[in-house]
């Protein structure tokens, strides 16, 4: 699930405004918050494939 700005400023407990000012006047800052969001994406993802290929190999191994 993409997170909207809205979403991504109530989570770190910061206005959405907050969070457009660091985006312009603090770029490293925005860029590294941002990248924290991508990777918690990518973790959840990854478990979500872990997760998924479980479940295949357990149908699989039931069908033996």
């Amino acid at each position: 699930m993409k997170l909207t700005q809205q979403d991504m400023a109530r989570l770190l407990n910061i206005t959405p405004m907050t969070l457009r000012n660091w985006r312009k006047e603090k770029p490293k800052l925005y860029e590294i918050i941002m990248k924290g969001f991508a990777f918690e994406e990518a973790v959840k993802k990854a478990q979500q494939n872990a997760d998924e290929l479980k479940a295949l190999e357990e149908q699989f191994k039931a069908k033996k």
